[in-house]
């Protein structure tokens, strides 16, 4: 059923498209009530309008902080029509019936990321009023419409123009409504805990982004849900220039070759398949580091993402244009790039901006039955260098070079995890495995090119040598891995043996 639209509330920090609103539910009849900033703007633009301070009879007071707290608004708003005691009551004291409410919010957020707004600046963003009315509203959902959000004006518009606003539209901006509301409240208790790194109570905020076709599996329904904190390089912000729609597990792809590439910065390129990188390139060019990525494992990376570090040009987007790929992401496609990659019609090309505002903000959280894990970020080591050389030979500069790209890169690989290196590429990797050995042995067995003079990373302490003595037998000179194994001497001893330098860092990169 239908809830006809006689008077409606316009109360909004943001004003934006407010004015032209305001002037079209004036046309279609209904009586508009405002505030302070809000009436002032639509007194300028000609628009009739009974302020709240005249409809309560009490003037906004505590420099706005007080203004719509009064039962002629909350009564108005909260009254069941169906309720005869209701109507009595609202009779009784002169009320008015109130059967829309715009509100947007302080932005406390805004204020509480701005380096420059002190503490008082930002506890004056908390708004009261405004979320008191919308929950009021979004409450009495079957009498009362509530808007939180620009972009639903016109629906409600046409609606109020048609008659009345449906039940079904009704329930919908309540939902939104409650949603809004949950995710102002979260943000105000987290920035009154600072520095606590695990509160008592998580409350993470998210807003949909996007509906997917499905999810890791046709059968299963997914949607993209944006982080309210996020910085704008990354997945969610990106702009898709063309291709198809994103999927689920294209999300998760894009993710996992945006973060290695944001580490590796430069003109680096990194093809990721399966959440997996499977070919690596940090070269002079962005062509030459594309080349080498695909050189590692051609028959993996078709069908893969591909993630570039630096703006993707002519040259590259012409390589990538010869074969399939899901998609590729950057911070930017100069315009011949654009040009080759859409002959490509479904490919996917994301352009994030500068990888330079890239980090991982709040927690890695991940779900299991029943509940939340929640934990830091794995973050890059600031240098291998500091590493302990545990051999009797140091690395040379050469080797110095590819363990730190083996060793960067390995902790995007899901453990097991080993990569093999030279300098400026990957030459194998082996993902997944739930023997050390295995991954020793897939990265071998994917290598497209012989492992002579190569480097090593492993993600964790060998537990045996064998896992050495593989790599070694197929050619590495250097390996890096964080030590602590009951058998770090004997594994020492074996690379001893061969004549391999060892850097031990101290810190494992586990990827499950």
């Amino acid at each position: 059923m239908s809830a006809p639209v006689r008077r409606a509330l316009l109360s909004v920090y943001d004003k934006e498209g407010i004015a032209a609103f305001a002037r079209d539910l004036h046309a279609a009849g209904v009586e508009i009530l405002s505030t302070g900033g809000t009436a002032k703007l639509l007194e300028e633009s000609g628009i009739p309008v009974v302020r709240i301070a005249d409809q309560t009879g009490f003037p906004e007071m505590l420099d706005g902080r007080v203004k719509t707290l009064h039962p002629k608004i909350h009564a108005g708003i909260l009254a069941v029509r169906s309720d005869s005691r209701h109507m009595d009551d609202l009779r009784r004291h002169d009320i008015a019936p109130i059967d829309l409410v715009v509100v947007s919010l302080y932005p406390f957020s805004r204020a509480a990321a701005d380096p420059k707004a002190s503490a008082a600046d930002v506890i004056e963003m908390i708004d009261v009023g405004g979320p008191s009315m919308i929950r009021g509203a979004a409450k009495n959902f079957e009498h009362v419409g509530v808007v939180v959000d620009a972009a639903d004006y016109p629906e409600v518009l046409a609606a109020v123009r048609g008659g009345g606003l449906p039940r079904e539209l009704r329930a919908k901006l309540a939902r939104k409504a409650f949603a809004r509301t949950s995710e102002y409240d979260a943000a105000i208790a987290a920035y009154l805990a600072p520095g606590e790194a695990f509160p008592d109570v998580l409350a993470p905020r998210f807003t949909k982004a996007a509906d997917l076709v499905y999810g890791e599996n046709p059968h299963q329904r997914a949607a993209f849900y944006r982080d309210a904190e996020a910085p704008a390089a990354n997945v969610s912000h990106a702009r898709q220039h063309q291709g198809k729609a994103l999927s689920f597990n294209n999300v998760l792809d894009f993710d996992a070759a945006l973060g290695l590439a944001a580490d590796l910065g430069g003109r680096s390129c990194t093809i990721v398949k399966h959440g997996n990188p499977c070919g690596v390139g940090a070269e002079a060019t962005l062509a030459a580091s594309f080349a080498a990525a695909l050189a590692c494992d051609p028959s993996s990376a078709f069908g893969g993402v591909i993630a570039c570090a630096d703006e993707v040009d002519a040259a590259t987007a012409a390589a990538i244009a010869e074969s399939f790929y899901e998609g590729v992401i950057a911070p930017s496609f100069a315009a011949e790039a654009l040009a080759a990659l859409a002959k490509k019609k479904n490919l996917r090309v994301l352009e994030t901006g500068p990888l330079a505002s890239y980090r991982r903000g709040g927690l890695d959280l991940r779900r299991v039955q029943g509940g939340l894990l929640a934990q830091e970020w794995d973050t890059p080591d600031t240098s291998i260098r500091e590493g302990r050389v545990a051999t009797r030979r140091a690395p040379t500069d050469a080797e110095w070079n590819a363990l730190q790209l083996a060793w960067t890169v390995v902790r995007h690989v899901k453990s097991n995890a080993i990569v093999y290196a030279l300098p400026g590429r990957t030459v194998g990797i082996g993902a997944g495995q739930m023997s050390r050995v295995d991954a020793a042995r897939l990265g071998i067995q994917k290598a497209q090119v012989p492992l002579r003079g190569a480097a090593m990373a492993s993600d964790a302490f060998f537990p045996f040598r064998d896992g050495l003595d593989a790599a070694a037998e197929a050619g590495i000179t250097a390996v890096i891995q964080p030590g602590g194994s009951i058998r770090d001497d004997e594994v020492i001893a074996a690379a001893d043996e061969r004549n391999v330098a060892m850097v031990l860092t101290g810190r494992r990169h586990f990827r499950h």
